[in-house]
């Protein structure tokens, strides 16, 4: 049996980090300024070219100009897909009348929800609780098992409402599902877990396949020993006070292997809650090209 690899998240260097960056995720508004996010291109081996990752929108009325600015960039690219890594609300209680902005991407777009779409560790009180219980969860092949992060505060018919939101604006999500699609005549095939911190994460048993296989879950500490060509999660913010070099060092953004897989976390086009912008991680869009 491949040896899982240990990410940051698990160690206490990330522990630490990922508290301060968490907090800034967590703790009331913030008024965004309208801004490019950095492009990065991600060459994997294997992968079709047209492929765009985004995640950590945490849209609300007050983010709307970051966002539309993202989505110009990503229109701009002339992707064939478009892949959305969770987090799509900041808070209970928002208008989801926002979210008819994700209508505007000119491609199909799958999607899986985040901790916040659940309201599951999105506070300072829970947060560092979810962090802990986490590290007892059970990542392995044919034992995957993160039911115990499951908790009263997880709300599974306030992400049943974000779903059919997104759905009626073109977003497909993906909730420990597969789907096999094609973009230039390569079949890709596509695996979305849902959320680890809400105990809703339970990957689908996927058979072999030649076609580029994708995984996608919100959380990188609850990454699982897949069978994967690309993985990908985000959550981290990059650390949110770090600049991007150091988060990278530290495991919060950027691309390592685990196994045979490339392993890619973004640092998401959102920024933190507070009520100034404090985020040195500057907001992402990844294009994956082939290597």
């Amino acid at each position: 049996m491949r040896v899982l690899k240990k990410f940051p998240p698990i160690n206490r260097v990330f522990s630490v980090t990922l508290v301060l960056g968490a907090l800034s995720a967590s703790l009331g508004a913030v008024a965004f300024e309208p801004r490019s996010c950095e492009i990065t291109n991600l060459a994997v081996e294997g992968a079709p070219d047209g492929i765009v990752y985004i995640a950590d929108p945490h849209l609300r009325d007050s983010s709307l100009p970051l966002v539309r600015t993202a989505i110009d960039q990503i229109n701009a690219m002339n992707p064939k897909l478009v892949l959305i890594g969770g987090d799509f609300v900041f808070g209970k209680g928002e208008d989801l009348a926002v979210h008819s902005l994700w209508s505007e991407i000119d491609a199909p777009v799958y999607a899986v929800l985040g901790n916040h779409d659940y309201h599951s560790g999105d506070h300072a009180s829970s947060l560092v609780g979810k962090m802990v219980s986490v590290r007892s969860a059970s990542l392995q092949a044919g034992a995957y098992d993160v039911t115990h992060l499951r908790d009263d505060a997880t709300d599974l018919a306030y992400a049943d409402e974000v779903e059919a939101v997104l759905e009626q604006n073109g977003v497909n999500v993906l909730r420990n599902e597969v789907v096999d699609l094609e973009i230039d005549g390569m079949p890709v095939r596509l695996v979305g877990v849902d959320d680890g911190w809400a105990g809703m994460a339970a990957p689908p048993a996927v058979g072999p396949s030649d076609a580029f296989t994708i995984y996608m879950i919100h959380e990188p500490e609850c990454i699982g020993e897949w069978d994967a060509d690309l993985i990908l999660a985000g959550h981290t913010h990059g650390g949110q006070f770090l600049p991007a070099g150091v988060a990278n060092r530290l495991g919060l953004s950027g691309e390592s292997r685990q196994g045979d897989s490339t392993v890619y976390v973004t640092r998401g086009i959102g920024t933190s809650n507070l009520p100034w912008e404090v985020r040195a991680a500057p907001p992402e869009i990844v294009r994956i090209r082939q290597a």
